[in-house]
């Protein structure tokens, strides 16, 4: 169904502006792209928005009419399109299950899955984002879609580590607190997660409590298993991740700071040229994508390079960043094993290979 859906639902009568983006999905497409996506959206509805399924009914009957028309694809809302449930405090939320059909008609249609609440608080306004995709129809029409500010959203997977402690919040927990538009925000999150806490009855999660939670010992042994089918192979081991929560609880209490970490750079670059933030298909003959899975995940990979000079064979480095040459070259920067900056022609790469081996940065990932 694309992306065009969430931007209708965005500027449809009767949504527009009442439903915010929260959870680990759509904000994964519209702060941190290359996150791992899960099977379903959820929504938290702002004051005077439509949460009963009446009223989400006819809105969506909007949304329907409008996607056919631009894309031929059909949305089924009927009586059972949303039905009203409960949550664990007892309060009423709304499950939406949307069946659609595309031009390949299956025996049985997918379904998009909405979870719709108003029982939720909002710590920070929410901020307007653009969606990342990869296909070619952009700019998509509209100005984005309202979502949780980068704060409010670490804050969320805080609670859900605390809550629940499953392979995915501490995978969720630790690439976040990676990503540099949090450098300086640790008051805004810390503010964020108390209220949250506070919503809904539970303590400020600690370091100590995460790692006594009775849902350690799963945690360990479901990582393969529930991370296996959403990242690419080898995962990054659960070690490290579980180790790093020392990390991200003194930054937490202002004990650590996280200084922002120079751009690699070396020779002439092309100063307007941005990788792409969203998954792309590059038309290398290489998986080029598995150069920012390793560096966003901080493990080393296995690259087998033909150099100019002849040299070639596998050599294991430190993914930093794609960056375009002013003669239209695109290069990798990265970190050889003898400590070295270096950068790489991607068109004399033929193999790529994630590794287990970890790294700690010295420049900035920008993947």
């Amino acid at each position: 169904m694309s992306w065009d859906g969430c931007w209708r639902r965005r500027a449809t009568p009767g949504t527009r502006p009442h439903l915010g983006v929260q959870g680990r999905d759509l904000p994964a497409q519209v702060l941190l792209r290359d996150i791992p996506l899960s099977e379903d959206l959820d929504f938290t509805v702002l004051p005077g928005g439509p949460d009963e399924p009446s009223a989400l009914r006819q809105a969506f009957g909007q949304i329907a009419d409008w996607l056919r028309a631009e894309s031929g694809i059909e949305l089924t809302i009927d009586d059972a399109a949303f039905r009203r449930r409960q949550n664990k405090r007892g309060n009423p939320t709304t499950q939406g299950r949307i069946a659609y059909h595309g031009p390949n008609p299956q025996p049985v249609p997918p379904k998009v899955k909405l979870d719709i609440t108003s029982d939720e608080i909002l710590a920070e306004q929410p901020v307007r984002r653009a969606i990342g995709h990869s296909y070619s129809d952009v700019p998509l029409p509209g100005h984005g879609v309202l979502c949780y500010s980068i704060a409010e959203l670490f804050a969320e997977k805080l609670r859900a580590l605390a809550e629940r402690c499953r392979p995915r919040d501490l995978y969720d927990v630790l690439h976040m607190h990676r990503h540099p538009d949090l450098i300086g925000r640790q008051r805004a999150v810390a503010t964020a997660l108390a209220r949250k806490c506070g919503h809904t009855g539970i303590d400020i999660p600690t370091v100590e409590t995460i790692r006594s939670s009775p849902f350690r010992q799963e945690i360990e042994a479901e990582w393969e298993n529930m991370l296996g089918h959403q990242l690419p192979r080898p995962l990054p081991p659960f070690a490290g991740f579980w180790s790093d929560l020392d990390d991200v609880f003194r930054w937490l209490t202002g004990t650590l700071q996280i200084e922002s970490l120079p751009r690699a750079s070396l020779g002439d670059l092309d100063p307007a040229w941005q990788v792409p933030q969203a998954i792309t298909s590059w038309r290398r003959g290489i998986p080029l994508e598995l150069l920012r899975y390793a560096g966003v995940n901080r493990l080393k990979v296995d690259i087998d390079y033909r150099a100019e000079n002849g040299r070639q064979g596998p050599r294991r480095v430190e993914p930093y960043s794609l960056r375009r040459t002013r003669d239209g070259n695109l290069v990798l920067f990265e970190v050889n094993d003898r400590r070295q900056l270096r950068s790489y022609r991607v068109d004399r790469i033929v193999g790529i290979k994630p590794t287990t081996d970890p790294f700690t940065p010295t420049y900035r990932v920008e993947f």
